[in-house]
């Protein structure tokens, strides 16, 4: 995607829940380190579920899904979150053993029509993305509670027929100003934890 362009993607935001506590107690070494596992992690089940990452941000990092057909690239998207939760998993209880802070993830993910393209600041390129899907993801990321993955109607809507093997829960919409209500959904797991 070298050429600026504007077209549909599933947008994949998913953060590490707690990150901040850690990094306030440990030393930057080891804040580098534990950030660094974690990004190694998504961006390689990003990759596996051929996405892109876009961004990284704090403990955060943001990818999209692109391709002819939306079934398929929504339904990597998530399979990209749900790999990256299960993958995470003992990750964080290894983190909780030795730093005594539990660790998660969460997620948020929307489908909508973004711009793509290379940026340049001061003689370094960057493959960005634009758009309103991207704001909207990442408020849906923040809806998400710890080790919960939330998804927008539109997203579902794409995935088709197989949305009914998501057993995704209806939540409240989200509210964004003045625009009508956003339907979301979440998939939970059995032992969330339920600190944010």
């Amino acid at each position: 995607m070298a050429t600026p362009q504007r077209r549909q993607a599933a947008i994949l935001y998913v953060e590490i829940r707690t990150f901040t506590r850690l990094s306030d107690a440990l030393e930057p070494a080891k804040v580098l380190q534990l950030v660094n596992e974690f990004l190694s992690l998504a961006g390689k089940m990003v990759a596996a579920n051929n996405g892109r990452v876009v961004a990284v941000h704090n403990d955060s990092l943001l990818a999209i899904f692109t391709g002819p057909d939306a079934k398929t690239f929504s339904a990597a998207a998530i399979k990209a979150a749900q790999d990256t939760e299960r993958e995470f998993k003992p990750l964080g209880e290894r983190w909780k053993t030795e730093y005594g802070l539990a660790a998660v993830i969460s997620a948020g993910l929307h489908l909508g029509e973004a711009v793509f393209g290379m940026a340049e600041a001061q003689g370094t390129q960057q493959f960005l993305a634009f758009g309103d899907c991207i704001s909207i993801a990442e408020r849906i990321l923040h809806r998400a509670r710890s080790g919960e993955i939330v998804i927008s109607l539109e997203l579902m809507k794409g995935l088709g027929p197989a949305v009914k093997g998501l057993n995704a829960t209806e939540l409240p919409a989200l509210e964004l100003g003045k625009r009508p209500p956003i339907p979301i959904y979440g998939m939970t797991v059995e032992d969330r934890l339920d600190f944010t």
